[in-house]
């Protein structure tokens, strides 16, 4: 082996940044999942003490991945995790409307306890949701850590800087993506394959909004695409499968692609 590649390996090895493990930061926010919804797991808590002592522990923990990650150790980590705890309740307002528009909206859906126990629509929102607290708290990279983690088991991928109302719902999933800047209002829907992304990707827009706003009451369907961050989708609109949008659409609006199908049949009559 060529030594100077191991000494470039090593050399690169005491150069990583400090940060705990990825696992450990997702066990974190698997734990925050199970505090609020006991319903995946068989695990639960005996007394309102222990309830009220997983919230201290979330809080303590949260403070130590903070204080283990180089960017984060200066940055009032005791402020943040106590605001991040306090926050909680909030937090589980708004994924029940998440969860309610799921059960609400899906024919599929059984119970509240099919959508959290299975939906990966839930799934990918609970960590959006989290991450984006942990985003609005200022603390790097931590929540792109979160949302990494929910795309690689869903498919469905959030950057955790997006801006959502609440009662969102993502029916199937697959192949979703939601930009840095997309404002999205209350009570949207989003089929599989959705992509609400920026019209040029270039370094230099890095601190502009390039994403697009969604507005109350939308339902984009599959395989949709969005772009830029000058296009707005009016309330009420409704926004055909495989549709191809760069401009802005007023309120009320239905949009849809008309593709040339032919049917030809092969039978022959005698």
């Amino acid at each position: 082996m060529d030594k100077k590649f191991i000494e470039f390996l090593y050399n690169k090895h005491q150069n990583v940044p400090d940060i705990p493990p990825s696992k450990d930061i997702t066990a974190w926010a698997l734990r925050v999942f199970d505090l609020l919804f006991p319903e995946r797991s068989k695990d639960f808590f005996r007394s309102a003490d222990e309830v009220e002592g997983e919230f201290w522990n979330i809080g303590n923990d949260l403070k130590a991945i903070l204080n283990a990650t180089a960017e984060c150790r200066n940055c009032g980590s005791e402020e943040k995790s106590r605001a991040f705890v306090d926050g909680i309740p909030e937090l589980y307002r708004i994924l029940s409307t998440d969860l309610d528009a799921i059960l609400k909206g899906d024919p599929a859906a059984k119970s509240m306890y099919e959508v959290i126990r299975v939906y990966p629509g839930f799934f990918a929102i609970f960590f959006y949701r989290v991450a984006h607290a942990l985003h609005q708290l200022e603390i790097g990279f931590i929540p792109r850590i979160l949302t990494e983690y929910a795309h690689s088991r869903t498919g469905i991928d959030i950057h955790p800087g997006a801006k959502i109302g609440e009662h969102f719902y993502i029916d199937h999933g697959t192949g979703v993506v939601i930009g840095e800047t997309t404002f999205i209002g209350k009570n949207v829907k989003i089929y599989q394959g959705v992509t609400l992304g920026a019209l040029f990707v270039e370094k230099s827009l890095e601190n502009t909004k390039r994403h697009p706003t969604v507005e109350d009451d939308v339902i984009i369907y599959a395989g949709a695409t969005i772009l830029g961050g000058n296009t707005v989708i009016g309330a009420g609109s409704i926004i055909g499968g495989n549709v191809w949008l760069t401009k802005s659409v007023p309120a009320g609006s239905t949009v849809y692609h008309k593709p040339e199908i032919q049917v030809i049949s092969n039978e022959t009559t005698i």
